[in-house]
């Protein structure tokens, strides 16, 4: 896949201190050589409320789809 600007196109749903997320952002980089945004969810109510309970999220921000953890390899490369 090409980007053509700096956007990422992916976006890791997560919070600090949790160790689900730090596994997923290191599947994500090890599979994907695009960058993507880890979106920090216990700064906003709204994130909180709607990720709370399924972090770590992936969300592909172009078309909205999202994968919740569990996910692997092969699941990460077919969203990117």
């Amino acid at each position: 896949m090409k980007q053509h600007d700096s956007t990422p196109l992916l976006a890791l749903y997560a919070t600090s201190g949790c160790h689900l997320c730090e596994q997923a952002a290191d599947l994500i980089r090890s599979v994907v050589p695009i960058p993507f945004r880890t979106v920090e969810i216990a700064d906003d109510e709204n994130l909180m409320e709607r990720y709370g309970v399924r972090i770590p999220v992936l969300r592909r921000l172009d078309t909205g789809e999202e994968l919740d953890w569990p996910f692997d390899a092969a699941a990460v490369r077919r969203l990117a």
